[in-house]
């Protein structure tokens, strides 16, 4: 049995390394924001769904625990879990911390995206399209959705004036850091339901939690992509390091 499955495999390889360049599909180019802006984390604070895809290892002549571009991955699931050839698929990993008796899920980290070079009934083969961090065993699979971020939004503009009725907070950074500079990328926990777009300028503040003291200036960000109740956006001035906590105040 695991003989005739690995004729099986073997052969799908090769009719897939047979075919000429124009009958293979290949994701668009997308630019250097973009690219960052698909590495950075999900706008979402849902924890993986339980009947997720999942890497099952690469295909290799021994045992390895970290993937990367060049690798085949084989895929948990085939045609019968909706796999199809071509499909592109995020690669993701809940990011989390404690001991291994109380480890609690706190966001998600994204490794990259892959695509489907071969499948069958059970399981798929998937060639990796792009690495923002190493890949393992047990990762799991999303859809893929190329960002739309135009290539002049993460410019350094500070527009209108702060609305302090309409405070949200600062969530994270990347692999949920509490603290990050300029250029970097932070989640607020504001998004679809309240109202914010691409492009929407926040002013940064701190609370130095001194008595009669106001809030104090800390930062400038833009939104890139936006969730439900979360959005992705990315400092383009500084004068400190935002903080997780740091309030964040639309400008109008």
């Amino acid at each position: 049995m695991r003989r005739a499955r690995l004729i099986h495999w073997t052969s799908i390889l090769m009719f897939f390394a047979a075919l000429p360049a124009t009958a293979q599909t290949h994701p668009p180019e997308l630019s250097a924001l973009e690219t960052a802006v698909a590495c950075a984390p999900p706008v979402s604070d849902e924890n993986p769904p339980p009947n997720a895809l999942r890497i099952m290892g690469a295909q290799d002549t021994a045992q390895r625990l970290i993937f990367g571009p060049g690798d085949l991955l084989v895929i948990g699931g085939g045609t019968g879990a909706g796999i199809q050839l071509g499909q592109e698929f995020f690669v993701r990993r809940p990011n989390r911390f404690g001991s291994s008796a109380d480890r609690r899920w706190q966001g998600v980290r994204t490794l990259g995206w892959i695509r489907v070079v071969a499948v069958n009934d059970s399981t798929a083969i998937a060639t990796i399209d792009h690495g923002c961090d190493g890949m393992a065993q047990g990762d799991y699979l999303e859809p893929f959705v190329a960002p739309v971020v135009p290539a002049d939004l993460d410019r350094d503009v500070i527009a209108g004036e702060p609305d302090f009725s309409a405070l949200g907070r600062v969530v994270a950074g990347v692999e949920d850091r509490q603290t990050a500079g300029v250029g970097a990328f932070i989640l607020i926990d504001r998004g679809i339901d309240q109202g914010v777009k691409p492009g929407v300028r926040y002013a940064i503040y701190r609370d130095v939690g001194q008595a009669g003291m106001p809030l104090t200036s800390i930062a400038e960000a833009v939104v890139l992509t936006v969730g439900k109740t979360m959005a992705l956006t990315k400092i383009t001035r500084a004068r400190d390091g935002v903080r997780s906590g740091d309030y964040v105040a639309p400008r109008r």
